[in-house]
């Protein structure tokens, strides 16, 4: 029996929840589901530039399950791209929340957290409490 799924965070629900080739009616294609953490993966990873220890901490995930999930959406956009399918966002379990800075005391380094979390407060750099 599969683990239920952590709640995650995202920082902002998508206005546009479809997107497809053009020339094609929607009723026609094949679509592929992409969650709303999975889009908020890419949003912090590859718009955004975030690391992905940085990403991980927005979204409130470790490290290695950041990855799977960037992976995992990485691999639909492809395959959207490739084959000629639309791309569907849609749900998953997520919460769009606020967040707040931090800034370490001894590296000065800053990040942001989800406010309805309570983080570690150790630094994403020198491991330092904040």
């Amino acid at each position: 029996m599969a683990r239920p799924c952590k709640q995650r965070f995202v920082g902002k629900h998508p206005s546009i929840v479809a997107f497809k080739p053009q020339g094609i009616p929607l009723a026609r294609l094949d679509e592929i589901a992409l969650s709303l953490d999975e889009l908020e993966a890419i949003r912090l990873a590859d718009l955004n530039g975030d690391l992905h220890e940085e990403a991980a901490a927005k979204m409130d995930v470790s490290r290695a399950t950041f990855g799977r999930i960037l992976g995992t959406a990485r691999r639909k956009v492809a395959e959207a791209l490739m084959h000629g399918k639309a791309l569907r966002i849609t749900g998953g379990s997520v919460q769009e929340v606020r967040r707040s800075r931090i800034r370490c005391r001894r590296c000065r380094r800053q990040w942001e957290v989800p406010v309805p979390v309570v983080p570690s407060f150790r630094c994403p750099q020198c491991a330092a409490g904040a």
